[in-house]
């Protein structure tokens, strides 16, 4: 028999709903998850989990199996072309993870699920939210035709998210929208197989990023991407941005997809008992490999906020979530938003461009600090005395 109330009640079973899940779960709180898909997908659009996510999942016992199956990246380079403009080393990070680990968003869900199941936390599927109403204790939630009562609410819907519009919490930005090309390909390549590179290119950026058994992760924006890309089709973005004194060969591509993203950013993260997360509280270009990152960092720091709430603490604990978490991700979104101007800098003022980047490079504390921007770590909060 399926319950009629909980602690909390999560919507969406991606990366950040199911961390902000375990985070409740290990601190004891009652905890529902739903999905309205079937199954998990097996393909998804993040490929990179940087050192500040790692040190949040370690801290949730969700890092060292997800580190087991990755690639660790120790730098990640931006390129034009055959040139290195800038290559930030993620080696000399002051974390316990200093790279970038290279893996595919469905291995992340795994661990995370497979964590969440040794603790007893199913994921309920297909399973979908239809309306929720505020009571004198908490929320009434209307799930596939059933009544779930919940002290909290959160939304870890993505995009469209249902529990957003029905908590009535806007979601502005502009109006234009990036067009998304991404695939899994395997490839005859120079570039190397434990860095990650962005190619800038005048019709947009290109980013390579292996992954674990020779993958290779493709992602570029395009005016108008197809639904299913070929090979062809890969070949010639390869072609267009990539390499070009060596350029790179596709042999085979695993699976392909498009997306679009439109930047754009929840008026609130909080309305009452009903708080939002992930996509479903900020969207924004791909470009740094930010987005699957800052909602695993809003679910880690949501959940330990509710967990302190559920064991007595008070609740302006979630409106110090709202309080930090949101200009995070207003300063991801305008750092995201950069690269892509970056990259599609008009071809008069490119080499200017490439001038700079290359001085910048040249410069160890500027590394250093680009290094800190990409891999989170210059979020973290500093340690008290």
């Amino acid at each position: 028999m399926r319950p009629t109330s909980t602690d909390v009640l999560v919507v969406g079973a991606g990366p950040t709903g199911l961390a902000t899940a375990l985070t409740l779960a290990r601190r004891g709180a009652e905890v529902t998850v739903l999905d309205q898909v079937a199954a998990p997908p097996v393909t998804s659009r993040a490929a990179v989990v940087h050192a500040y996510t790692l040190e949040v999942l370690d801290r949730i016992g969700a890092a060292a199996p997800l580190v087991a199956q990755g690639v660790r990246a120790p730098r990640f380079t931006v390129r034009d072309r055959d040139r290195m403009l800038l290559a930030v080393p993620f080696h000399e990070l002051p974390s316990r993870f200093p790279y970038a680990l290279l893996v595919s968003q469905a291995v992340t869900e795994k661990v995370l699920t497979d964590q969440l199941a040794d603790l007893g936390v199913r994921v309920r599927r297909p399973c979908r939210l239809t309306g929720l109403s505020h009571t004198a204790d908490g929320v009434r939630a209307q799930v596939d035709g059933a009544e779930l009562r919940a002290r909290y609410v959160v939304g870890a819907d993505g995009l469209h998210s249902t529990v957003r519009q029905a908590a009535g919490i806007g979601f502005t930005g502009p109006s234009d929208e990036e067009s998304f090309v991404l695939a899994d390909v395997r490839v005859q390549s120079v570039l190397p197989r434990d860095e990650a590179a962005l190619f800038l290119a005048r019709p947009g950026p290109l980013v390579w990023a292996p992954l674990p058994d020779g993958v290779v992760r493709i992602v570029a924006a395009v005016p108008a991407a197809p639904a299913e890309p070929d090979a062809a089709y890969l070949q010639a973005l390869l072609d267009e941005r990539g390499p070009r004194r060596r350029p790179d060969r596709v042999t085979e591509v695993l699976w392909g997809s498009r997306f679009r993203v439109r930047h754009r950013i929840a008026d609130t993260f909080r309305a009452g008992p009903v708080l939002l997360a992930g996509d479903a509280g900020h969207v924004h270009s791909p470009a740094g490999g930010q987005g699957m990152n800052l909602g695993i960092c809003d679910a880690v720091t949501l959940g330990t906020a509710l967990a302190d709430v559920l064991d007595g603490g008070p609740e302006t604990a979630l409106d110090g979530y709202d309080a930090r978490q949101r200009p995070m991700a207003e300063d991801v979104l305008s750092f995201a938003a950069g690269l892509t101007r970056l990259a599609t800098t008009s071809p008069a003022r490119r080499p200017a461009r490439d001038v700079l980047l290359r001085l910048l490079g040249g410069v160890p504390p500027v590394r250093r600090r680009i290094a800190l921007r990409l891999s989170g770590l210059s979020h973290r909060e500093p340690t008290p005395g």
